[in-house]
């Protein structure tokens, strides 16, 4: 797979040096080369290195990427926070594949109660490797400021009610349609919990070369328009 599937010697390299820390299958070696994952891991915008230990930041970084492909739901450009968010859940082994290494689902709509009002974070997962809680939010929207005040809140009360004495301070992943990385990295500055935001893509560009060889909407049209008049006479 290393010797047919990447060319230049020293993504070979680093594919095989991660496989062989992780412990990678073919299958998920083959995915990862697929989805370009040597540009996407630890590319995620965040503030760990301002809020965490230094190895701590270091690992975080490169347990998070940017973009995270999700084209595996089979759900449009247009779905709906619920709708992607219930798709994830759906297709949980390839959703954790996707996030990597070292994350465990705990639940979905985790119920936190903070002064006698019910709160219900997206998606609660526990990183192994990281020994800390993961809490992730799913936006269907662009970045917006007020979304990384959201996030900061579920990890003050993940921190305060479930995080037991020896774990780590709990992460936080804002996982957005598009986001305008000035106006991420101006609210994150401000952020007094460590988190990131990332964009999610539901649908991916097919390869040029593919994408060239399809018929255009009127090819298909007119294929349909004759193959309905050939049958309009027919026994059938």
């Amino acid at each position: 797979m290393l010797l047919t599937k990447v060319s230049e010697p020293s993504l070979r390299e680093w594919y095989a040096a991660q496989a062989t820390e992780l412990a990678w299958s073919r299958s998920t070696l083959e995915v990862n080369i697929k989805s370009q994952l040597h540009l996407r891991q630890g590319a995620a915008l965040t503030n760990f290195e301002r809020h965490l230990p230094t190895e701590q930041a270091r690992l975080a970084i490169e347990a998070l990427k940017d973009p995270y492909h999700f084209d595996f739901l089979g759900v449009g450009d247009e779905a709906h926070e619920h709708d992607i968010e219930s798709a994830l859940v759906r297709h949980i082994t390839r959703f954790l594949l996707e996030l990597g290494a070292g994350f465990a689902f705990v639940g979905r709509q985790h119920r936190i109660e903070v002064g006698g009002e019910e709160f219900f974070v997206d998606l609660l997962f526990y990183h192994t490797r990281l020994k800390c809680y993961v809490v992730v939010e799913l936006k269907a929207t662009a970045f917006k400021p007020e979304h990384a005040g959201q996030l900061n809140f579920y990890l003050s009360a993940v921190d305060a009610q479930i995080k037991a004495a020896d774990d780590q301070p709990t992460i936080g992943l804002l996982l957005c349609k598009t986001k305008n990385k000035v106006v991420a990295e101006y609210a994150l500055s401000g952020i007094a919990k460590p988190m990131g935001v990332a964009e999610y893509q539901l649908v991916r560009a097919l390869p040029e070369p593919l994408d060239t060889k399809l018929p255009t909407i009127e090819q298909l049209e007119s294929e349909l328009g004759a193959m309905l008049a050939d049958g309009v006479g027919g026994d059938d």
